[in-house]
């Protein structure tokens, strides 16, 4: 066994001969077999044990861990805490309480002695017994897949991993093995309890199947195997289409862009969205279900512009983007010019003046009308334009809407539509609306910034004098698209 798991130790688990390790030790044949291999295999290691006091006999397997350590010259630390207590106050079933409680634990040990891992004593048996529950909750392949022998779980550290150096290994040959090397494994009468789904599926529902399989546990081991590969593949699709449809992201905003989001295979845009969420919110439970209606949110645009995920995730839709949020998310304004407040500025030629967000909007004259006529039909950033001077005077407004707001845009032959239209027909996402600036010249507005001019001061071929109006993006935005 120990040459195999020093392969797996060193490829497998990615460990390094130097640095210590934290193993966690319950007493059972395969903590207690992990520490021995582990020890064997010189790693320095802290041998921690988590008191769940669900057990009488609890006390006492921490004190035969503790003297099993100390007799073979390891240091250990000792803890625990009421996981029922836990359980009910948060909510949670007595595993996932036990589970979290035991990992905090774990891992704020790794940290406070910079360990460079955590260790676990999870087998075969326990891999099989996982793949099963996920299959029975309907998980896709990340969770038929199983167990990974080195992972990152973000919710207890983003930089430790955890190990699982045992997982092709079977609990009968970490039985042997501790018999072999002097180890006195404590039993645990809670395994045998069927009040917990992990404990049904191992005495019940496995040795069922077996009947129809004798191999049934190898036939899963195997499986979970070849998923492994496939979702190594998966990966690197999903990575790929990351960089593809990722626009901008932070902890509390993700956003694609949703026409290529739309373009791509149905399970690629499930597990895009999926990534999100579990990125904005570790150790979120995800469903089919949720994944569906994500999809169908993607690829219609006649639905609610707002969808509720799962443990308050929300996506929205805006223009030609799509946000995955946090709970909490406060949209971000800066990406689009927005004003101050509703107190119109006033801009006069010549000057620049600031807006909110870091947002600049400036005005000057030009005396070269066919440079400006060819600037203007070259133009492609749609915050400038150069509009014709007659019937303009020297100092603007710019200001938010207001109500009975009415605008004669470019290309409708001088006829006007309410501002409020416009907006709708130029899909700008509704949260932008109220404070998006508008250059007028006394009551009239003459350009909405980022779409259109006023239709009679459009450059000519009789204009003679032009002025042209400008806003600039703030510096460290330039990279970005603020006007999707």
């Amino acid at each position: 066994m120990l040459e195999n798991i020093k392969t797996v130790l060193t490829e497998e688990c990615k460990l390094v001969s130097d640095r210590l390790i934290v193993v966690g030790v319950s007493g059972g044949p395969d903590s207690f077999c992990l520490m021995e291999v582990l020890r064997e295999a010189g790693y320095p290691l802290l041998v921690a044990y988590f008191d769940h006091q669900l057990r009488p006999e609890s006390v006492a397997d921490a004190r035969i861990v503790e003297k099993t350590a100390a007799r073979f010259g390891l240091p250990s630390k000792i803890d625990g805490a009421d996981v029922r207590a836990h359980a009910e106050k948060n909510k949670l079933s007595i595993e996932d309480a036990a589970r979290i409680l035991r990992y905090r634990f774990l891992f704020d040990l790794a940290r406070r002695y910079k360990a460079q891992a955590v260790a676990v004593g999870h087998t075969a048996d326990d891999q099989v017994e996982t793949v099963l529950m996920h299959f029975i909750r309907g998980s896709g392949i990340s969770g038929l897949k199983g167990m990974s022998y080195r992972s990152v779980i973000q919710s207890f550290d983003t930089d430790i991993p955890i190990v699982r150096p045992l997982l092709d290994i079977w609990r009968e040959e970490t039985l042997q093995y501790c018999a072999v090397h002097g180890l006195r494994p404590r039993y645990d009468s809670s395994n045998e309890a069927v009040n917990f789904q992990r404990n049904r599926i191992r005495h019940l529902l496995i040795p069922t199947l077996e009947t129809y399989n004798p191999n049934f546990r190898e036939t899963v081991l195997r499986m979970s195997h070849s998923l492994k590969g496939d979702y190594a593949f998966v990966i690197e699709s999903l990575e790929d289409a990351w960089g593809k449809t990722v626009t901008s992201s932070n902890e509390g905003i993700i956003t694609f862009d949703a026409n290529q989001m739309a373009s791509l295979p149905l399970g690629l845009q499930r597990n895009l969205i999926k990534h999100a969420m579990e990125t904005l919110h570790p150790g979120v439970d995800i469903g089919y279900k949720t994944l569906q209606r994500a999809a169908e949110f993607i690829c219609s645009t006649n639905t609610a512009p707002r969808l509720d995920l799962k443990s308050g995730l929300r996506m929205f839709r805006e223009a030609d983007v799509i946000h995955v949020c946090a709970p909490h998310a406060e949209f971000p304004f800066d990406r689009w010019p927005q004003t101050p407040h509703s107190t119109p500025l006033t801009l006069e030629l010549g000057r620049q003046i600031s807006l909110a967000g870091a947002w600049k909007v400036s005005c000057e004259r030009w005396r070269h009308p066919d440079l400006a006529m060819e600037q203007a039909e070259g133009n492609e950033d749609p915050y400038q334009v150069w509009l014709d001077a007659a019937d303009l005077p020297k100092t603007f407004a710019i200001r938010s809407r207001q109500p009975g707001d009415h605008f004669s845009p470019l290309g409708m032959d001088g006829h006007s539509q309410k501002l409020s239209d416009f907006f709708v027909n130029e899909k700008l996402p509704q949260r932008a609306r109220d404070r998006w600036p508008l250059l007028c010249a006394g009551d009239e507005i003459i350009w909405v910034p980022g779409f259109r001019p006023a239709h009679r001061h459009r450059l000519k071929q009789t204009t003679k004098d032009v002025l042209y109006f400008a806003l600039h993006r703030p510096a460290e935005k330039d990279e970005e698209n603020p006007h999707s």
